[in-house]
């Protein structure tokens, strides 16, 4: 029994010193025991550095592209799993908000495995949770379920403040990872890293030590964002951007199109090319580029859309919807894809 609680005590000190590489400790922060947080395998699990892929893209410079569904189960892993797609959105803002169903979707993914050696696909989900700062913390309950179940990212609907966004970032951090300017304590709890380690492929330590957002940490796996979608998001987009553990952001011209343009029904379409549309793109893009995070855009085939891919690439979008589509085949073969797929 003695040995078991020295161990023991020696894994909780040692998760108290853990520090994510390039993270800044605030000058008033509390000092941390001496120890070591346990050490990843030495036998590699992935054919990239990283458990999400989507990492291992952008670190090559390359954009990604996702594929969506609602209210997927175990089949539905399963079938997925094949995706040509670089993640997969797993929408439960409209959808059916089902954590049961989203854990299962998770355990297909995984029993299927990927043709890039990695674990899974990455899967971003979006939830129910008007971005208010207020409403994100009431429903942290949410990012925190969703994190459980195995997912690689969380993109916050309606992000109307980075009040907001720090809270969801905070959400997805565990106590013992070092507070960072601009950040208080992560509050994951405890148990959180039980199911999801096992979809991840590795122990529940290392679980703890990875589950960071990216590129806050640049040994994390879980990739945070934004939809800017609405006038209140637009005024503060620039604040948001920049909270620490965000990774991407995109425009939403759908919500957008409610607001600048009217009932889409008869405004003759959501107006993606009305003037003031077309304005608010360009403020997020140029917002995302001064932060240095991603920017999400749809992309089409068509040479005559506005979202045709090669021209979104060139603008710098580096996440397109679409990913098994036509247009995902341009856009790979325009930045010179050399990965197989």
């Amino acid at each position: 029994m003695k040995v078991k609680h020295l161990l023991m005590a020696g894994l909780a000190v040692a998760a108290l010193t853990y520090v994510p590489a390039g993270a800044q400790v605030q000058p008033n922060a509390p000092a941390f025991a001496a120890g070591t947080f346990p050490a990843m395998p030495t036998k590699p699990m992935r054919t990239g550095k990283h458990i999400n892929r989507v990492i291992d893209m952008w670190l090559k410079g390359q954009p990604v592209y996702y594929a969506q569904l609602e209210a997927g189960g175990y089949e539905d892993g399963k079938r997925m799993a094949n995706t040509k797609a670089d993640y997969i959105t797993y929408e439960m803002e409209h959808g059916a908000l089902d954590f049961h169903e989203l854990r299962e979707f998770m355990r297909g993914l995984k029993e299927v495995g990927t043709r890039t050696g990695h674990p899974t696909v990455p899967v971003v989900v979006t939830l129910p949770i008007q971005g208010t700062a207020d409403v994100v913390r009431a429903n942290a309950w949410m990012i925190q379920q969703a994190l459980a179940a195995g997912v690689h990212g969380i993109l916050l609907c309606n992000a109307e403040s980075p009040e907001a966004a720090k809270i969801m970032v905070e959400a997805s951090r565990y106590p013992f990872a070092p507070v960072v300017p601009g950040l208080n304590q992560g509050f994951r709890g405890n148990g959180s890293q039980s199911y999801a380690s096992k979809i991840w492929g590795i122990t529940a330590a290392e679980y703890l030590q990875r589950a960071e957002p990216w590129p806050l940490n640049p040994d994390g796996e879980i990739i945070l964002g934004l939809k800017i979608e609405n006038p209140r998001a637009d005024a503060n987009v620039e604040s948001s951007v920049r909270v620490p553990g965000i990774a991407f952001a995109e425009w939403g011209p759908g919500d957008h199109g409610f607001y600048l343009v009217g009932n889409p029904a008869t405004a003759g379409g959501r107006g993606d090319a009305a003037a003031n549309m077309t304005a608010v793109r360009k403020r997020i893009l140029d917002a995302t580029k001064a932060a240095n995070i991603k920017f999400l855009n749809a992309c089409s085939d068509d040479p005559k859309s506005s979202n045709y891919v090669i021209n979104q690439l060139k603008d710098g979008v580096m996440i397109c919807t679409g990913g098994d589509s036509p247009a995902a085949d341009l856009g790979r073969a325009f930045t010179k894809r050399t990965d197989g797929t």
